[in-house]
């Protein structure tokens, strides 16, 4: 039981000198670089305030996070805006900018840094109305020329009534009478005969 109670004893006095440690080596990383943060305004970027941040001495980068305040006021001093914290931009070691973004204007601002060390900065941002729709390309427009339309060709009637056929020729009129007068002239020959016959039956008896 005293071996463990020792050994608890010694873990806590353990942590305790590295907490210790953690906190001296805050003044000594600022010692090295010196006891000021430099605060540039560097613009905005879609209305995010942007900054650089390095050590005032020797223009190193901040490795620690950075705690500072950021504040924008306009000319006249009617309107305001913040105060918001600085993150670090991706990619880069020296830059910080705002989450949050300004409106459309001019803007006064100023950036308080309080951790790794004291710090500040000012810088006036304009920022631009941006048209959250912009136009298309303009396109002429063009008038098409009007097609021209053709009547339809009438189709005829099925009720109509059919062309009458032409009239007999000349020569099938010629055939006919041909044909009339060969009839009439047999009749007439057969006609005559009789009556030879019957004139003949008539004389023949006489003469006995």
């Amino acid at each position: 039981m005293r071996t463990h109670r020792g050994f608890r004893a010694g873990t806590g006095f353990g942590l305790l000198l590295m907490l210790f440690a953690q906190v001296l080596a805050l003044p000594t990383t600022a010692q090295a670089h010196g006891d000021t943060i430099k605060v540039v305004v560097t613009g905005q970027r879609d209305g995010h305030v942007t900054t650089e941040i390095t050590w005032e001495n020797d223009g190193d980068a901040v490795d620690e996070t950075v705690a500072a305040t950021v504040n924008a006021t306009s000319p006249d001093g009617s309107r305001s805006m913040g105060p918001w914290p600085l993150v670090r931009d991706p990619g880069t070691r020296t830059g910080w900018s705002t989450a949050d973004v300004l409106t459309p204007g001019t803007w006064k601002v100023t950036v308080d840094v309080g951790f790794p060390s004291l710090g500040h900065g000012e810088g006036e941002v304009s920022v631009p109305v941006v048209d959250p729709s912009p136009p298309g390309p303009r396109t002429t427009p063009t008038t098409s020329a009007p097609v021209p339309t053709t009547a339809a060709a009438p189709v005829p009637s099925a009720s109509a009534p059919a062309p009458s056929s032409p009239s007999a020729s000349p020569a099938d009129d010629r055939e006919d009478h041909t044909v009339g007068w060969s009839v009439a002239a047999l009749a007439g020959l057969a006609l005559l005969g009789a009556a030879v016959g019957v004139l003949v039956r008539r004389i023949v008896p006489r003469r006995r």
